[in-house]
């Protein structure tokens, strides 16, 4: 993964997974052990699902850079509709408490998605490649470096 990717991945995972220590001990405290683990859950789930997501983003501006915006929104949609369909499907478990869960869910993905979006816009990258603006003019001059 090359250093901004890893740094805006760095920059957004470190956030939520404090607002997710937050969120277990004030679920711990209020709905005790199991409200606690509902919202540890939430909260890891939240940064494995948009983990990949900035992972799956970043491959694709790599690849197919001219698809990146339309499978920037597509993952954001693909991923809420999953995250729901994660609260759908254990809002009757005993496991944990789900109410916690979901929330614990809700903030995290919403903490990412404001860190990541604050690392996108700190971040320092470049429009143009000036190495390969480089080469480009020492190929046209017929002159090698």
């Amino acid at each position: 993964m090359p250093s901004n990717d890893a740094r805006i991945l760095l920059q957004a995972a470190v956030p939520t997974a404090a607002v997710g220590a937050i969120a277990a001990v004030v679920s711990g405290v209020v709905a005790g052990s199991k409200g606690a683990l509902g919202a540890v859950v939430g909260v890891l789930l939240a940064i494995l699902f948009m983990g990949i997501g900035l992972y799956v983003l970043q491959r694709t501006a790599k690849s197919l850079p001219h698809l990146f915006q339309a499978m920037g929104m597509m993952l954001y949609v693909a991923q809420l509709l999953l995250l729901l369909m994660f609260v759908g499907l254990f809002k009757d478990t005993t496991a944990f408490d789900p109410q916690t869960f979901a929330i614990g869910l809700v903030v995290a993905t919403v903490v990412w998605m404001a860190a990541q979006a604050r690392a996108h816009m700190k971040a320092k990258i470049f429009y143009v490649d000036p190495e390969a603006a480089k080469d480009e003019k020492n190929e046209k001059s017929g002159s090698s470096s």
